[in-house]
């Protein structure tokens, strides 16, 4: 197996830590190790001060595990399986996955949930929203895409980089295609928890399918992507035996610092939703007020969830020339659609970050000054 290179990543080594601003960041703000620590409770400070930096269980730390399986109705510490999560996505298509397989992809997406069962050999079918029904991804072309060997459907909702939610209507109907096909549903939730209206939160995947797989973590949504900690969840006993045999061959376990800052993490789970959740509606309320002064250059449907959107891009050489234009000119960085293989007139928004606004001022000067 050896997948194709990831366009996405190879961009963002290019660009992102080269750049003076990101607009196109898809985690959250972050803290520092030093105000994370500070929130510890009693328990969590104690492992902290006593770490030892052996080697931890390969499944993850039990507290850790039983404070994620908390997270979600009717899951066990025992459900959970501790990944790097991008780790996940190739423990689970590897286990899950094999030649001649069908697989059909919420697209588009993030590489892994495609590349790697095409990498396998499966047949991969890419299931694309409707951009003038604010990107709605249609549950009836889900179910024309059916087929006989379909094994395994991937969503990803909240999606990245549309920032789209499906109704809880639509999602029941997605879950009864995957259960009538016999399918496993492999469900990328990376961003929940970052709905617009905490009411729009739809259930995860886990909690209301038995093959159903959730993958989340706590790069996204939670701002602490420097930590490499996320999850695979899942009632599947079988195969959740199957990913801890594979991830021997991986990471085998987890940091033991990682592990306990996670812990922090998760039991401030809500002082870091919150904050993230006002960054984001604080952004985009700047990026709509940009979009109506230049309305003949960026317009998009706007995200109902996560902290990421696409905006469509009227540039006559593209989005890949605008954004390397920019950087180039102005080391401010942007992510053009061609990287998620989705032609070349859109480009992502990250709106997670505090430094937004100045992201968009500096754009909005360059943009002045080539005018001029």
């Amino acid at each position: 197996m050896r997948p194709k290179p990831f366009a996405l990543e190879r961009y963002m080594s290019r660009y992102e830590f080269r750049a003076e601003i990101s607009l196109s960041s898809s985690d959250c703000e972050s803290v520092s190790q030093q105000e994370l620590v500070s929130w510890a409770d009693d328990e969590a400070r104690r492992l902290w001060d006593g770490l030892s930096l052996g080697y931890t269980e390969s499944p993850g730390v039990p507290l850790l595990r039983a404070e994620i399986a908390a997270m979600y109705a009717g899951l066990t510490a025992d459900d959970v399986l501790e990944v790097v999560p991008s780790e996940g996505i190739l423990v689970a298509m590897s286990c899950m996955l094999g030649p001649g397989d069908h697989v059909i992809v919420a697209f588009p997406s993030y590489q892994s949930l495609y590349g790697i069962a095409e990498s396998i050999g499966c047949d991969v079918t890419r299931w694309r929203p409707d951009e003038a029904r604010g990107w709605r991804f249609d549950p009836a072309a889900l179910r024309a895409a059916v087929t006989p060997r379909t094994r395994l459907i991937v969503v990803n909702f909240p999606h990245n980089p549309t920032g789209y939610l499906p109704s809880p209507a639509d999602f029941d109907e997605i879950v009864a295609i995957a259960r009538a096909a016999g399918a496993y549903l492999f469900s990328d939730e990376m961003y929940r928890f970052l709905e617009l209206e905490p009411a729009d939160r739809l259930p995860s995947a886990c909690e209301v399918y038995e093959k159903a797989v959730t993958l989340s973590g706590l790069s996204k949504s939670f701002g602490l992507p420097g930590l490499r900690v996320g999850w695979l969840a899942t009632r599947d006993a079988e195969l959740q035996r199957a990913f801890a045999e594979f991830k021997d061959f991986t990471t085998i376990c987890g940091s033991a610092p990682s592990e306990i800052l996670a812990l922090i993490g998760l039991r401030n789970r809500e002082r870091l939703i919150g904050r993230n959740l006002d960054i984001v509606e604080r952004n985009i309320a700047t990026a709509e007020t940009f979009f109506a002064e230049r309305g003949g250059l960026l317009a998009w449907n706007r995200p109902r969830a996560g902290s990421i959107g696409l905006a469509r891009l009227r540039w006559p050489s593209g989005a890949l020339d605008f954004c390397e234009r920019l950087m180039a000119d102005e080391g401010v960085m942007l992510l053009p659609s061609s990287v998620f293989d989705f032609g070349d007139e859109h480009v992502r928004l990250g709106l997670g970050r505090s430094n937004f606004a100045d992201g968009l001022a500096r754009l909005a000067g360059w943009l002045d000054r080539r005018s001029g």
